[in-house]
């Protein structure tokens, strides 16, 4: 098991996290043990971020110490990896959809460096007083203006760095996906620098990862 970036490892062609529930699991993925630690494999078809990093991600953002607001956070899958890495740090889990953020809300009675936030991203003003300290958005959102929700999201905290997972199809599902994302990537250019793009396919079809940094 070789460490690749801080809490993340690599073993021939899979990656893991440090299970941080040993003994627990959160969507039936698959656990190692090795040299008496736990490991959870994280499964790219399921999470964006995993994708991204075994497709030759060079600056992975995520740290020990990571205070991260994750929006779109769903029921918690990629929220949970992100929680074994970022020990010290927090997740602040944000979810419009009540089904979906029950299942997360006793996936953080598990975990207790995440905080679940059942809101719309549309309006970060709902939420602020909640989420403190951040220093990187993660958003995986599925509508139509999650270039403006993740914009929105990056000046009301003052976030020094974003990952925006980016849904061509969510967007227009008339338009060829590698137009959309020279459009997204133009409108965000215009607010920060555009550190990394990947394309997440065969992962994640018609998705490509951006990692941006405030200039």
């Amino acid at each position: 098991m070789k460490e690749i970036f801080p809490g993340v490892y690599r073993r021939d062609k899979k990656i893991f996290t440090k299970n941080l529930v040993p003994g627990k699991k959160v969507y039936n993925e698959k656990l190692v043990r090795e040299g008496g630690k736990e490991y959870r494999s994280w499964n790219p078809y399921r999470s964006k971020i995993a994708g991204a990093i075994l497709k030759g991600l060079k600056n992975f953002l995520i740290k020990p110490e990571s205070r991260i607001l994750y929006l779109g956070v769903a029921n918690g899958t990629t929220a949970s990896h992100f929680s074994d890495i970022a020990k010290k740090g927090i997740i602040f889990g944000v979810e419009t959809s009540f089904k979906p953020m029950k299942k997360f809300v006793k996936l953080c009675e598990e975990r207790k460096n995440m905080i679940p936030i059942l809101s719309d991203a549309n309006h970060p003003e709902k939420y602020d007083a909640i989420v403190e300290e951040i220093d990187l958005i993660y958003q995986d959102i599925s509508q139509r203006n999650q270039v403006e929700i993740f914009i929105k999201n990056m000046d009301k905290f003052d976030v020094q760095h974003g990952i925006l997972m980016v849904k061509a199809r969510s967007i227009d599902v008339s338009s060829p996906p590698k137009k959309i994302f020279e459009k997204v990537k133009k409108e965000i250019e215009r607010y920060y620098e555009i550190n990394e793009t990947i394309k997440l396919s065969p992962y994640a079809k018609d998705h490509i990862a951006i990692f941006v940094e405030k200039s």
